[in-house]
């Protein structure tokens, strides 16, 4: 609906109300327009439609691919939407990514936590709910903006401005991207993450992100200690997110199965098996397994039969069993394969470093099965990306028969190799790895973990370094105001980024001339006009 005709609904409600004096259409309609989503469930809506056309694109052409950033805070996604806008012109293809990592470390009542699934459950779906707010906001802001550039225009009678500004209040884009929310293993049995589903996709998810970890077991992807269970257990769960979505009426919600089990060398229990060849049974295939005789069976031990053998799978004190060495691309393999074939959209396969040829290999493994299968793929911070890539390098030309005598491969991450032919190959690698990737092992969609962490610990750093150093008041200014004010950054206007011009419009609307605004001579972010 166009501006004019939200204006010509909202007057035909007003008319019919003999008794609303003071309430004008146009403010109405403004406010519907800086409100265009009512709930959550309209946001999950609408994002998944979006998702699912990205997909499309993407299948079509691998250049479409998608992008996001994890983000902690209301504030940061916000930003970093306005940014998006600011510097392209539009958010299509960029999403938000939401870090249970993130949550643990910086969002849990009991302090900094790490990725073990020990934070509060309910406080993921809150973050969604906050991020949403936040982007709502930078809806109303933005267009408040071009609201009172509208009345300026009818005030100098400027009828080709007016055109100009109706044109682009009604081509506004939104800052409301989908978000890809981090459910961990669900937090508890199937139940517990329906219910936890439900909380996502009403607070705005429109996808989902679990992982085939033990739930109470649950580790960080880049550390060792992690424990999968077997598939029907993940597949219930998956189950569980899809019934979540279809019951609250959001049929196109997207499902991101993650397997750990590159890295994973444990499982907590051995599958059951109905019959021979089932995905049970080929769960347990996989088991590190040693055959005894009767005679050689101890006390408490667990055994099972492989093709009439009696088998001893290996048992840990921690009674969990061990997975054979070598055996982790082939089972990532199969939990791709069986969840895309059990309600999953995209998967994400946990690597442990970022190597296309690596991912590429098992996603043309899994298209052998399920042709368009596709990835979202954690491009870590996890991993020293420089080393990594100087590394690849390295290895290539060596295979190549170039001359690395200049460089020690387990040194390469020395700044002495700055600007070096190599290094200089690998930072390209490293500013292609995306869009190769997308063309070379099926990643739909790229994102960063943890980001924005990392970002506000580095600029902290460097700001505390500067103003309590000799720097003082100047190592503010320079370092951040400064650079605010020269590369266009909204929130150099602070009172304004947080609400101040919103409600000095409200204001007027609810009081008329007897508002008492904040946005008068006097307030100093007027200094930032220029």
């Amino acid at each position: 609906m166009t501006y004019s005709q939200t204006i010509t609904e909202a007057r035909k409600t007003i008319g019919g109300n003999a008794n609303w004096d003071g309430i004008e259409a146009e403010s109405v309609a403004r406010m519907r327009l800086q409100n265009r989503f009512r709930t959550g469930l309209d946001i999950a809506r609408y994002t998944a439609g979006i998702m699912r056309r990205d997909m499309a694109a993407y299948d079509a052409d691998p250049a479409n691919y998608t992008q996001s950033l994890g983000c902690w805070h209301g504030f940061i996604g916000q930003q970093k939407l306005i940014s998006i806008k600011k510097h392209f012109g539009t958010t299509k293809g960029r999403y938000l990514y939401l870090s249970g990592w993130m949550v643990a470390a910086l969002r849990s009542e009991f302090g900094p936590l790490p990725d073990q699934s020990m934070h509060e459950k309910t406080s993921v779906p809150a973050l969604i709910e906050e991020l949403y707010t936040f982007l709502k906001q930078a809806d109303a802001r933005e267009l408040g903006g071009l609201f009172r550039e509208l009345d300026a225009a009818k005030k100098a009678q400027d009828a080709v401005g007016v055109h100009r500004l109706l044109a682009k209040i009604d081509a506004f884009e939104t800052h409301v991207v989908p978000i890809v929310a981090d459910i961990d293993a669900g937090f508890g049995n199937a139940e517990a993450t329906y219910l936890l589903a439900k909380k996502f996709i009403e607070a705005g998810a429109c996808c989902i992100q679990i992982e085939n970890q033990v739930s109470d077991e649950k580790q960080c992807g880049h550390q060792d200690g992690k424990v999968t269970v077997p598939h029907e257990d993940f597949l219930a769960k998956i189950r569980a997110v899809r019934y979540a979505f279809m019951e609250l009426g959001v049929d196109d919600g997207v499902i991101v199965a993650r397997t750990d089990s590159l890295g994973a060398g444990l499982t907590k229990q051995i599958a059951y098996v109905r019959e021979k060849g089932d995905i049970g049974d080929q769960y347990n295939s996989f088991l590190d397994c040693e055959e005894v005789t009767a005679g050689e069976i101890g006390h408490g031990d667990v055994l099972i039969t492989r093709d009439g053998k009696l088998m001893r799978p290996k048992r840990l004190p921690s009674n969990l069993f061990q997975f054979r060495s070598g055996t982790g691309e082939d089972r990532c393999v199969l939990d791709c394969i069986t969840s895309l074939q059990n309600g999953a959209d995209l998967l994400w396969i946990e690597t442990e470093k970022p190597h296309i040829g690596q991912i590429g290999g098992m996603v043309k493994r899994i298209r052998e099965v399920i042709p368009n299968a596709k990835l979202v793929y954690n491009n870590s911070p996890s991993f020293n990306w420089t080393l990594n890539f100087r590394q690849q390098v390295f290895d290539a030309w060596t295979a190549e028969g170039k001359d690395v005598s200049a460089y020690d491969r387990a040194k390469l991450m020395s700044v002495d190799y700055d600007g070096t032919p190599l290094a200089d190959e690998a930072d390209e690698r490293i500013r292609t790895f995306q869009k190769d990737a997308a063309r070379e092992a099926g990643i739909f969609h790229h994102l960063i973990t943890l980001p924005t962490y990392h970002t506000a610990a580095l600029s902290t750093d460097n700001l505390a370094k500067e103003y309590f150093g000799e720097q003082g008041m100047l190592g503010y200014v320079k370092g951040v105001q400064r650079q605010e004010i020269r590369q266009g950054i909204a929130c150099v206007k602070h009172q304004n980024m947080s609400g101040s011009d919103i409600g000095d419009d409200h204001k007027e609307y609810f009081s008329g001339e007897a508002a008492l605004k904040a946005g008068g001579v006097h307030n100093t972010m007027n200094q930032f006009a220029a």
